[in-house]
């Protein structure tokens, strides 16, 4: 677990990376609030929306080869972007390091369900967290490079990514080990659920309009406020490792009082938090925009999980759908979240994404409770068609 968490921390770290290199390339290249969202729009359709593509492949196929290819690109075309020299070759390389992202998370997902044993929602909040800490490390490390070298000096971010890259590739005989052989008998009970992932899916979605204009607007918000680029980076790495360690709270939860319970508390309570954040500010709104990413990272493991548990005979493509194309809508969200910031104020942007988590709240009622899934062998997942 600990080599598939490390992958999900370089992958994560380059997420983290972009939104804080967001406002010194707005400087750079006089972007409006508009153009900003595409560029986060450009990072989510690529390692989001095509996600649930590797995980067909993965289902079908198999590919363990994605998880150290897939960290590499992640890596470098992040550090690549930062020191880009016209905007549309940002957006380019955004595209690429998406890709890479993309390409390993079904995969490593896939691997971490079948190390999890019976305590799923905890062994997949295990390798949450290492999503978690790079995507908060990621707006650290990235201010201090920038900060000390220029936009030049982001082309160090490039080696988490390789670094791991390597690991993985000298650990695969290790990963190997889990891939079952061809014609090994599966022992998945329990039928597919469509209309139980398309809520879940909604939920995830609407919940992520509130996520990505944090994640996109949180440091220019402080900048509109008169605060430093440094502050508003802080606060949003604030934001992501707290939400390391709800991972870390939340999945136990989930296992003890059920993953629709923990689910459907921590999406009413994201709405008011971003209200708080922005209304009343200061230290309440501080401790409120951690508590966002409590209630949002938090759950990330699961709603894995339960996504999982609605399709147990494709886990592949249920991970790249919960993690993919249901969390890419986020990113179109941002980007229409920076065309009403233009077009308003980005105050009216941050009000209407408090708003999405209300409405997914009514989906969260709805959903149905999840099958557990009692046993879960490597011969399960990727047989069948």
């Amino acid at each position: 677990m600990a080599l598939l968490s490390s992958g999900h921390f370089a992958t994560d770290f380059a997420n983290g990376a972009l939104p804080a290199l967001l406002p010194f390339l707005r400087d750079r290249f006089a972007l409006s609030y508009a153009a900003v969202g595409a560029v986060i729009l450009a990072s989510q359709a690529s390692s989001s929306l095509i996600q649930p593509l590797f995980g067909l492949w993965s289902d079908r196929r198999g590919a363990m080869w994605l998880l150290p290819a897939g960290v590499a690109v992640a890596g470098v075309g992040i550090a690549l972007a930062a020191d880009a020299p016209s905007y549309w070759l940002v957006l380019v390389l955004v595209l690429a390091s998406g890709i890479g992202s993309a390409a390993y998370h079904p995969e490593g997902s896939k691997f971490a369900g079948f190390v999890s044993g019976p305590k799923r929602a905890s062994g997949m909040s295990w390798f949450s967290i290492g999503g978690n800490l790079g995507f908060g490390i990621g707006p650290l490390a990235t201010t201090a490079v920038v900060a000390a070298f220029g936009l030049r000096g982001g082309l160090l971010l490039a080696l988490p990514g390789l670094a791991v890259a390597v690991a993985l590739f000298a650990g695969a005989s290790y990963l190997g080990g889990f891939v079952p052989a061809k014609g090994a008998a599966r022992a998945v009970t329990g039928q597919d659920n469509p209309l139980a992932m398309k809520l879940l899916l909604g939920v995830i979605a609407l919940r992520s309009v509130a996520w990505f204009g944090l994640i996109t607007f949180v440091p220019l918000w402080e900048v509109s406020l008169g605060h430093s680029k440094s502050h508003g980076n802080h606060l949003l790495a604030l934001m992501l490792f707290a939400g390391g360690v709800g991972t870390l709270a939340l999945g136990p939860l989930a296992d003890r009082f059920g993953a629709r319970t923990v689910l459907l508390a921590s999406v009413i309570a994201t709405g008011p938090l971003v209200l708080v954040f922005v209304l009343v500010g200061g230290v309440p709104g501080t401790i409120a925009l951690a508590l966002v990413g409590t209630c949002v990272v938090g759950t990330f493991g699961v709603t894995m999980v339960m996504g999982q548990e609605y399709m147990p005979r494709h886990l592949g493509t249920a991970s790249g759908l919960v993690i993919g194309l249901s969390v890419g809508l986020g990113g179109i969200a941002a980007l229409a979240l920076g065309v009403l910031a233009d077009a308003t104020s980005l105050r009216t942007a941050l009000f209407v994404a408090a708003a999405a988590p209300l409405v997914a709240s009514v989906l969260a009622f709805m959903l149905p409770p999840a099958r557990r899934l009692e046993r879960l062998e490597p011969a399960e997942v990727g047989l069948v068609p």
